[in-house]
């Protein structure tokens, strides 16, 4: 069948979440389905899409930054269009909608969190018409997984199992731009998992603002742990999922990780803050005591899991006391990994209203001394697997070195070893092999691929 996009080049640029990256595959999979073909750089792309990201200012600057210096940059010598079409969609494209092409006059299309599958619709009309075309909804009508995909690897797949988000911390923007939490029927999971084993996945994450609330709209209560448990039924090798709100983490999820074969000994536990004054202040409706029972809760169940987290630094109202709660509690439960953020004012939300007159010089200074701890816990962390032989799930090449293969650990560790000799990284991407470490550096393994047998 022709369609406007027959043989047409696009290009899709990401920025944020994992739900970010799902959309973007959703993205992918409609324009390769009509015929387009995708390309790695802008200067190959007819189209260039930018599925974007609002948590952060930084976000912002950089879609400003790349759209801005398009300008520049020329079409293909063989591009059927007299210019490159440029959309935005993803959160920035929800939350500003029309004011994009007010401060980008270059931009074509705008659309939304709610409508991925309008966005052939508005490139075609800029083809035939031009002008600006924008559609952002106020919520969706379906999950983006009834879209087709074209997922990045043929090993690994995302899994939405919700969307949207009824938590409102006080920081984030995203129950604005993503809407109230939607889950979706349990059987239609089940079956996109199967479909995935099926075709050679070996690992899936499942995705949700909060999966731990999961299935609250539809059945009254949350069923997250029914889903691990159908999950581990399909005979996926690897099960992830993020990401996980401390309010709703349920002894019946913590006890999965001691009885779920393909569930991975990692999680993601984002605690914004050791201080129960500024969790107060974020709407996080936990305090830090019960946080931490959580984690001798998920110890008791996993004693080898691998935690890691978020640290907001500089909320407004920060004292120097709140600091050393959270770096007391970064202390104490000796993270694999912390994602550490200087705070950032999201216009739009409850804390942008909050006044706080700290020096940014002391909260730069603040969150030097928590990166110092995180290091020396990943560190710590890291020598635990040192003289193991731990699995890895082959990933390609490492960044580099294209002579050693980079891959994840049960724990979600990056671990590097030499490829055997007269074997190629393309044998071994999407496989799993033994690793013997030993080397154990704070943000890597390393060692020598052992026989599997």
């Amino acid at each position: 069948m022709q369609t406007p996009f027959m043989n047409m080049t696009f290009c899709v640029r990401t920025f944020g979440c994992q739900m970010n990256k799902h959309d973007s595959e959703r993205i992918s999979g409609m324009l390769e389905g009509l015929g387009g073909l995708m390309v790695e750089t802008v200067e190959e792309a007819d189209i260039l899409v930018y599925m974007t990201c609002c948590v952060r200012e930084a976000a912002d600057t950089r879609l400003y930054g790349q759209v801005a210096s398009l300008k520049n940059v020329p079409l293909r010598d063989d591009s059927p269009l007299k210019k490159r079409i440029i959309a935005v969609g993803g959160c920035i494209g929800q939350r500003d909608g029309e004011e994009l092409t007010k401060k980008l006059p270059h931009l074509d299309v705008v659309f939304g969190t709610h409508n991925l599958a309008s966005l052939p619709r508005l490139l075609q009309g800029v083809i035939e018409e031009g002008g600006h075309q924008v559609e952002v909804l106020d919520a969706s009508t379906s999950f983006p997984t009834e879209l087709p995909t074209a997922r990045e690897h043929s090993w690994a797949a995302w899994l939405p199992i919700t969307i949207g988000c009824n938590n409102f911390c006080t920081y984030c923007i995203v129950p604005y731009v993503r809407g109230r939490e939607k889950s979706r029927p349990i059987e239609d999971i089940v079956a996109e998992a199967e479909r995935y084993v099926a075709a050679g996945v070996k690992e899936i994450t499942l995705l949700g603002q909060n999966v731990n609330s999961y299935g609250r709209d539809l059945y009254g209560s949350p069923r997250f742990a029914q889903i691990l448990d159908a999950l581990d039924q399909t005979g996926i090798e690897r099960l992830r999922f993020a990401t996980s709100h401390p309010k709703d983490l349920s002894d019946e999820v913590i006890a999965k990780f001691g009885k779920l074969r393909s569930l991975m000994p990692a999680l993601h536990l984002p605690a914004q803050s050791g201080s129960d004054a500024v969790l107060k202040a974020m709407n996080r409706r936990y305090t830090s005591a019960h946080y931490l029972q959580l984690i001798d809760k998920l110890r008791d169940a996993c004693p080898d899991i691998a935690l890691s987290t978020d640290i907001i630094v500089g909320f407004p109202g920060e004292t120097e006391q709140d600091f050393e709660d959270t770096a007391r509690l970064v202390d104490t439960v000796g993270y694999h990994q912390v994602f550490t953020f200087i705070y950032s004012k999201r216009e739009g939300t409850p804390a942008a209203k909050m006044v706080d007159n700290t020096p940014h010089e002391v909260i730069q200074q603040r969150f030097d001394r928590l990166v110092d701890i995180v290091q020396k816990h990943a560190y710590e962390k890291n020598q635990l697997d040192l003289g193991r032989t731990v699995p890895v799930l082959v990933e390609g090449t490492s960044k580099r070195d294209n002579l050693l293969i980079a891959g994840k650990s049960p724990k979600n560790q990056t671990v590097h070893a030499p490829l055997p000799e007269g074997v190629s990284a393309d044998a071994l991407e999407g496989s799993i092999v033994n690793v013997k470490v030993d080397e154990a550096k704070t943000w890597y393994l390393s060692g020598t691929i052992v026989d599997n047998g």
